[in-house]
């Protein structure tokens, strides 16, 4: 995998990713930035909650859930002191489907966490990721 990130001035940078998609991100004011863009720890925590969401669906789909709908609601807490890495995130999946099955839901969540989602498998290294989940009605 590759992505190249360009300073464009100020304190907004581009970041094209292999598969050709582009996706600008900024610093908050007091840093030089103009507020036009996600932080790039913004980035991180929704390139987390994406990758998670994805497992998630995927292995309820392969588990024969007639899954429809798929959010996760990321909170989180940062060091105090650099560098500002994650030290708690708490992940709230809400799902919708047909007649989704509580224990496999549970059980995507957990598969994902476990063995598929490198993204919070990674941020698991200094966060302490805590997760819970709802179904929601159709």
């Amino acid at each position: 995998m590759e992505c190249t990130v360009r300073w464009t001035g100020n304190m907004t940078f581009l970041a094209e990713t292999a598969s050709n998609h582009v996706v600008a991100m900024d610093g908050a004011p007091e840093g030089g930035g103009r507020n036009l863009a996600p932080r790039p720890m913004e980035m991180v925590l929704a390139g987390t909650g994406g990758c998670t969401a994805y497992d998630v669906v995927l292995i309820l789909r392969k588990s024969g859930q007639d899954v429809t709908g798929c959010e996760v609601k990321l909170s989180s807490e940062r060091a105090a002191a650099d560098p500002k890495v994650f030290t708690k995130i708490h992940m709230h999946f809400t799902l919708r489907g047909r007649n989704l099955k509580r224990n496999l839901v549970e059980h995507a969540i957990r598969l994902s966490h476990e063995k598929y989602c490198s993204a919070s498998i990674m941020l698991g290294k200094t966060a302490e990721i805590t997760k819970d989940f709802e179904i929601a009605g159709e």
